[in-house]
């Protein structure tokens, strides 16, 4: 097994965790390693990329066509003189 030590964490956080281990009847390494496996233990991140998850998410939604505005000559830039 692996350990790890963890420096400055903020005094706010580590009362936190003993509050928090003290309700679950636990250490607070033995909180620490409760979090970690239920934030980190679970099924490996996704092999795909944030817009694959979006469209994945929304494909069944439908889609919606818009128009294309016709192109325009570009505005007369302005003259700072």
């Amino acid at each position: 097994m692996a350990s790890i030590t963890i420096r400055n964490l903020d005094d706010g956080i580590k009362q936190n965790l003993r509050i928090r281990a003290a309700e679950n009847s636990r250490s607070m390494e033995e909180e620490v390693r409760e979090i970690l496996r239920r934030t980190l233990g679970g099924d490996p991140l996704p092999d795909k990329n944030l817009g694959t998850a979006i469209h994945q998410l929304f494909k069944d939604a439908g889609g919606i066509e818009l128009d294309i505005p016709p192109r325009q000559p570009m505005r007369e830039l302005p003259d700072f003189d």
